[in-house]
Formats: structure tokens, C-alpha cells, sequence
């Protein structure tokens, strides 16, 4: 079975309720391929998901940017998972560069927080990602492979999961993945699931790229055979982000 296309815009710390009612509304104006093609998904700030939920058309989804790594309670300042499906909200980006890097958040603290997060029954958003010095280093593969070893050693239910790439040395720095960079890590992580969970989750789970996309290198990225979707940060928030989407074309006339 084809894996659907997944575009994922992840707002980060931005905006103000006018800016993202704007934000909201571009989205609900544009015209992009069915959900049959391609699922969107944006991910606001805390403080605005029931906003976005609330006025965001039906066909696009909506996530948080994070949550905690257990039931709630006596942890002043920290969203648990159980708010989230309160709220209704389906999905949760989890081990973002900027918060390993930022927050410290090593490996197994993102793995327990992905599989606490499954066992609420939220989908997750998965990321993971190499610096540039380990890049540099040759250690690109190991590094990705062991971020998603914590994940696979706390999950056995993919169905869930989009495990997203963002090389750390391009998020927000204007510096791309070249196509051949990106389809080489995400052949090599579905080839660690084949080795390392199971032929069908290798080849059912969608691995997504992010790290600068945008409206002029989308497509080249997107014809890519193991790239199945893009996060987006910064486009996300601009009228580009429906090119981003738009992209997905290029699977289907594949």
C-alpha cells in the first residue's frame, strides 16, 4: 500500500491571535489536493490550539509541539498527554532538535514520551536528527539510527508514528538537505525498521524531511522514493506552505 503523503507545519514559538487567524484563514482559502492525497497537519502554540481547532477546516489536522512524558500532576509548566485528547487534538510533535539541543532531552526521555504519548492515544510526530559536527564527523547513519532505537525500543505499534528527519545543521538556517542527502538517510532509517521491527512497518511508516523547506525545493525533494512528506517551520507560516502541500502531486503521478 502506497504511503500517504504528510505535510506537517510546525508554527514553533510565533504568533499572536490576529497573526494566526490570518495564518488560519490562507489555509482554509487554499486550494490543495484531496485528503485522499495528502494529510496536513499544523501544530500552533499551546496557547492557540483550540483557537486553530476551532476555525482550522475539517480536512487539516491539528498538533501540539509537545506534551509530557507522563500522567500530569506536580509538573508546573507541562501539557500532559491526557489535556491533548481532551482538547481533541490528534497529534503531538516529539524530540524536536530544539529540545534535545535546548532542553536536554536525551533519547529515552523522547522514547518514554512517544510511547506514553501512543498509550493516550495520541499520534506522534517523531523526530529525529543529526548536528552538523557529527555530520561532518561521518556519524550521520549512527546518530539517527540510535535516536530511533530509543523510539523502537518502547513501541511496537508504528501505525501511529511519522518519524520525521530534520538534519540539525539545516532547521531554520537557510541550508538544505540536497535530495540525494535526504533520500540517503531516509533509505538508511527504513532499512534500520526492516532490520529492526519489521518489513511491514519499514514499509508502511511514512519518514517525512525537514530542515528549510520551502515552496522552490519542494518538489525536488518530494520525488524522492523514501521521502514521504515534509515539517515545515518557517514556510509553515507563509502562504508558500500551500506550494509545500501542493507537492504531493509529485507522488501521485509518480
Amino acid at each position: 500500500m502506497a504511503r500517504k503523503f504528510f505535510v506537517g507545519g510546525n508554527w514553533k514559538c510565533n504568533g499572536t491571535s490576529e497573526e494566526v487567524k490570518k495564518i488560519v484563514s490562507t489555509l482554509n482559502s487554499s486550494q490543495v489536493p484531496s485528503s485522499d492525497v495528502v494529510e496536513v497537519v499544523v501544530s500552533p502554540p499551546f496557547v492557540f490550539l483550540p483557537l486553530v481547532k476551532s476555525t482550522l477546516r475539517p480536512d487539516f489536522h491539528v498538533a501540539a509541539q509537545n506534551c509530557w512524558v507522563k500522567k500530569g500532576g506536580a509538573f508546573t509548566g507541562e501539557v500532559s498527554a491526557e489535556m491533548l485528547v481532551n482538547l481533541d487534538i490528534p497529534w503531538v510533535i516529539l524530540g524536536h532538535s530544539e529540545r534535545r539541543s535546548l532542553l536536554n532531552e536525551s533519547n529515552e526521555f523522547v522514547g518514554d514520551k512517544v510511547a506514553y504519548a501512543l498509550s493516550q492515544g495520541l499520534k506522534v510526530i517523531a523526530c529525529v536528527g543529526e548536528t552538523l559536527e557529527q555530520r561532518e564527523a561521518g556519524s550521520t547513519v549512527e546518530v539517527v539510527a540510535a535516536q530511533t532505537k530509543a523510539i523502537a525500543a518502547r513501541v511496537s505499534n508504528w501505525a501511529d508514528v511519522v518519524l520525521a528527519y530534520e538534519p540539525v545543521w539545516a532547521i531554520g538556517t537557510g541550508k538544505v538537505a540536497t535530495p540525494a542527502q535526504a533520500q540517503e538517510v531516509h533509505y538508511e532509517l527504513r532499512k534500520w525498521l526492516q532490520e529492526n521491527t519489521s518489513p511491514e512497518v519499514a514499509a508502511t511508516t511514512r519518514i517525512i524531511y525537514g530542515g528549510s523547506v520551502n515552496g522552490a525545493n519542494c518538489k525536488e525533494l518530494a520525488a524522492k522514493p523514501d521521502v514521504d512528506g515534509f515539517l515545515v517551520g518557517g514556510a509553515s507560516l507563509k502562504p508558500e506552505f500551500n506550494d509545500i502541500i501542493k507537492s504531493a502531486e509529485v507522488k501521485k503521478s509518480a
